[in-house]
């Protein structure tokens, strides 16, 4: 006896074993597609049955996630942090300080996220937050709605190349590619010469060849030449450059000390010629990275001397002609802090550009800027990502017409040690027309989403009245789009945008619908042979129906299921009779009421579509047209 009972709970245990399998393979099929609240039903109908694997938590976790529901994305996380801390992927440590900081608990947020910079501490998402500003760094750190591309330029060595300033077909930048013996201890680099590389624009893309010194054989020194800005007419440059006397040797002050001072010279017969020091120099301190206003007056420098906010700051200084220069003034407290604010740059709009290790900070240098130089709010704002990283990013210069410009960056996806990277603001439309797969008319009201690559839901709109839809999307990115109605099957596709800015996408989706002559038409649902156990796949199917239903409330509908002519006319109508009812069970499961289903009817093969009846030689596709169960509508 007692072995009987063990047989029987071993029994037990197996069949609700296979039971929550059966429910996570249908939440997967759900999840793939992301129909992120389908899968959410089956995934807890699983935990409900006993499965609390780090897998079904984490994935549940994820469907509110997606979805940006932080109270459900916590519940989820929590329970799988719980039971799974010391195996689970550290990223759902991250994912769990989101939601939670979703949620307004910032103090239980943070503890997570130190979890998580304990297991990642270079992850550029935590590195150097300020941990007691968590929603400021969220934003800071998204490119959901940044429509810029960013790619390194092909001209990077394993050496420093930074400093990008483009003139007439020519880029101008610093690089420590070339240093022979001489090594500055600093960075363990050979010291930095000032390049120039040609400039090819073709098809949207541009090309860099011929990477040469610059033109000027009094330019380059063995020591530092870097960070050269030019004139709009062509003719002047200012660059910076180790503190060197004439005999082009390295000169210090009273502590050993050499100093950085800008100088300038001139385009003399395509040849830069007359090399001049600036008069606002000092051997007492550094004087680099000029910038130029939009109309020459008045260069912006750094400068490490007396009277500053901080370790170094910028100034401006208005250009006299003749050599001569007004008195530098400090851009004041607005700008500069007590730390480093350096490399500015004006645009033709006169936003100023410039990076700081200090404000509001992603971690080490990052690029700001300001409308000082408008009289208006001089706030300085973080442009964030991309451009800013927990890595040092700086350099930055654009052109406010076209958008497109450079910085430099040590980030660790580059070539070596200092790199410049060109970006191009550049955004799309992914526009279409949602319509019925069978009459082609299109579809009003439908819900249409913009997903990403790692299944995010980024946007949701409505398709208008004539199911015409768009997003406004990042160049050269995939994205998948999802259309839903009620009483149609969901459809998506992907989609991966091009290069070129403010191109249009096409992408129209067909719902196929799911009523037609009060019928339920799905897919037809397969049964393994011989057995009338419904399996994910059927699941997958049947959930058509129960979403139908659920639209319809008062809908009363009856179940018809046939096989083909194989087999023994008795044995078929006995098998289609209980697959009929295995169906009509598995929608009671799902909470369609009992009253809601007038019937479940086995017809064998009593009601064959075609001729293939016994002893008919027919193909697969043929006796498959007759395995088949129908949904009839009888009241709605």
């Amino acid at each position: 006896m007692k072995a009987r009972i063990i047989l029987l709970i071993v029994a037990l245990s197996s069949t609700f074993m296979v039971a929550q399998k059966q429910q996570v393979k249908v939440a997967d099929k759900f999840f793939k597609n992301f129909a992120y609240q389908k899968a959410t039903e089956f995934y807890e109908e699983a935990v409900k049955k006993g499965d609390s694997s780090e897998y079904v938590l984490t994935r549940l976790g994820d469907c509110y996630y997606n979805n940006s529901d932080s109270e459900g994305s916590a519940k989820w996380y929590a329970e799988a942090v719980r039971l799974h801390e010391n195996k689970i992927d550290p990223e759902y440590f991250y994912k769990y300080s989101q939601a939670l900081r979703g949620l307004g608990n910032y103090e239980e947020a943070i503890i997570w996220l130190e979890k998580y910079k304990a297991e990642n501490p270079d992850d550029d998402r935590i590195a150097g937050l300020e941990y007691d500003n968590l929603e400021l760094y969220e934003k800071l750190s998204s490119t959901d709605e940044i429509y810029v591309t960013i790619n390194t330029l092909p001209i990077n060595t394993k050496f420093a190349d930074f400093g990008a300033f483009e003139k007439d077909g020519k880029l101008i930048f610093s690089s420590s590619r070339d240093g022979k013996d001489k090594i500055y201890d600093w960075n363990g680099e050979p010291f930095l010469d000032l390049y120039e590389v040609e400039v090819t624009e073709k098809d949207g893309v541009n090309t860099y060849e011929k990477v040469n010194k610059i033109n000027g054989p009094k330019i380059n020194t063995e020591f530092h030449e870097a960070n050269a800005v030019i004139t709009s007419d062509g003719k002047t440059m200012y660059f910076t450059r180790d503190n060197v006397n004439k005999r082009n040797k390295l000169k210090t002050d009273k502590e050993g000390t050499s100093h950085l001072k800008i100088y300038k010279a001139s385009l003399v017969d395509s040849m830069w010629q007359d090399v001049v020091e600036l008069p606002i120099n000092d051997t007492y301190y550094s004087t680099g990275h000029p910038a130029l206003s939009p109309d020459d007056s008045t260069l912006f420098f750094v400068s490490d001397r007396d009277g500053g906010y901080g370790s170094t700051d910028i100034y401006k200084v208005a250009i006299l002609g003749d050599n001569k220069y007004g008195t530098p003034e400090n851009l004041g407290p607005e700008i500069n802090t007590d730390g480093k604010e350096m490399f500015p740059f004006v645009a033709k709009d006169n936003t100023l550009y410039f990076s700081s290790d200090s404000n509001i900070n992603l971690g080490f240098l990052d690029i700001f800027k300001s409308n000082i130089l408008k009289g208006e709010n001089a706030e300085v704002e973080n442009l964030g990502a991309p451009f800013n990283t927990s890595y040092d990013d700086f350099g930055f210069i654009i052109d406010s017409d076209t958008q497109i410009g450079y910085f430099s960056s040590n980030r660790p996806d580059g070539a070596g040690s200092d790199d410049i990277y060109g970006f191009i603001g550049c955004s799309q439309i992914i526009k279409g027309t949602i319509r019925d797969s069978l009459t082609q008319k299109p579809i009003a009201m439908a819900a249409v989403k913009l997903i990403n690559k790692e299944g995010k839901i980024l946007n949701e709109v409505t398709a208008d009245e004539n199911g015409a839809y768009s997003f406004k999307v990042k160049c050269h990115t995939e994205y998948t789009v999802l259309a839903t109605k009620p009483d149609y099957k969901d459809n998506h596709k992907q989609i991966m945008t091009g290069e070129v800015n403010n191109e249009e996408n096409t992408l129209d989706l067909d719902l196929i619908p799911l009523i037609i002559n009060n019928e339920i038409v799905i897919n037809p649902i397969f049964f393994d042979f011989d057995k009338w156990n419904i399996r994910p796949d059927a699941a997958y199917e049947l959930e058509n129906i129960v979403s139908v239903m659920r639209d319809h409330p008062n809908m009363v509908i009856k179940i018809e299921s046939h096989t083909d002519s194989r087999g023994s006319d008795r044995y078929n109508l006995k098998l289609s009779d209980r697959r009929a009812k295995s169906t009509h069970e598995y929608l009671l499961s799902r909470g369609i009421a009992p009253e809601r289903i007038e019937s479940a009817i086995g017809y064998g093969e009593t009601q064959l579509l075609n001729k293939c009846s016994n002893g008919v030689k027919c193909t697969p596709e043929e006796h498959q047209l007759n395995r088949r169960s129908h949904f009839y509508i009888l009241k709605n």
